[in-house]
């Protein structure tokens, strides 16, 4: 009987758009998705959709002996502005599923496992620009403290149990067919609806704020690209980069578009976050050990989000 693939978190803004490539990619039925709640009409109606409770790890199990699962991508994770709202709940939320899937991989039931990071993980004392992959990392979030934590127990698990498992730092993801979940960098998805619908728009970090972006399509594809690589060294969590801009930045590339689009600047609790993040990652050992190379442009982001939100260019 085929093996399929099960993806924890389909609801999510990756996890939606995961679910639908690698259906493309090895049919709808051999991909199942899952979450605590009902997710993208997409998602829904093209496969198999199972109501799951990661943080449950029997209920995981059944399912996983349900559909005969042998990789699990776990995407579920409380971002970080919502996470410093609910620390504890979050902490909990973001390791003990990981544990969960951790623990069926190290028995047997999982051959292979993606979760993935952040850049989430740096922080005040980690180099700004060009981030090395292997670095001071001092994270001030609680978001950012759990996935550093979630990195060293997925070396700890490869390293003492064989567990064969894959992970992305991801940057800022942008993408227009689900709406923000709660992240620092979630202004750059939000400000494409606010640019089309009342073309102006309060950003909630300062004009000059760099941060590292990706488009959906480039991170989609390191995730397969790098789950698929059968030659992978050692267990990493691989720095990715695409473009670094900040939200004037942003707006400028918008304004060629939008002309009368206009952006104003007020700070919340998210500018102290972002403070502390890099500007621009290095990701060299992801090249090196995978061909990682990203291929959408700022211009070229800006064209496929206004034209996927129905405001051709």
């Amino acid at each position: 009987m085929t093996s399929k693939i099960l993806i924890i978190g389909s609801s999510g803004q990756i996890g939606t758009e995961l679910v639908l490539k690698l259906r493309q990619i090895h049919g709808n039925e051999n991909i199942i998705a899952s979450d605590v709640r009902v997710g993208n009409y997409e998602v829904m109606k093209s496969g198999v959709f199972e109501i799951l409770d990661a943080t449950k790890k029997d209920d995981i199990l059944k399912i996983i002996k349900k559909h005969h699962i042998k990789q699990v991508y776990l995407m579920v994770a409380m971002l970080s502005a919502i996470a410093e709202k609910i620390p504890k709940r979050a902490w909990e939320l973001n390791m003990n599923t990981l544990f969960n899937v951790l623990d069926l991989a190290k028995d047997g039931f999982i051959d292979k496992v993606f979760w993935p990071s952040s850049i989430a993980i740096f922080g005040p004392s980690s180099p700004k620009k060009d981030t090395p992959q292997h670095t001071i990392m001092d994270p001030t979030t609680v978001y950012g403290i759990s996935k550093l934590a979630g990195e060293n127990w997925c070396n700890y698990y490869h390293n003492k149990f064989g567990v064969d498992i894959r992970s992305i730092r991801y940057p800022g993801i942008i993408s227009y067919k689900t709406i923000p979940g709660g992240g620092t960098t979630d202004y750059a998805v939000e400000i494409f609806h606010e640019a089309i619908k009342n073309k102006t728009y309060k950003s909630f970090l300062s004009e000059d704020t760099i941060l590292p972006m990706m488009y959906m399509d480039d991170a989609i594809d390191a995730t397969i690209k790098l789950m698929k690589n059968k030659n992978i060294p050692k267990y990493e969590s691989y720095n990715i980069a695409a473009m670094n801009f900040s939200p004037k930045e942003l707006s400028t590339a918008i304004q060629k578009y939008i002309p009368d689009f206009t952006i104003t600047y007020k700070d919340d609790s998210r500018q102290e976050i972002a403070n502390t993040w890099p500007q621009s990652i290095d990701d060299n050992q992801a090249k090196k050990d995978w061909n990682w190379k990203s291929k959408v442009s700022l211009d070229q982001l800006v064209k496929s989000m206004l034209n996927g939100l129905n405001y051709n260019v």
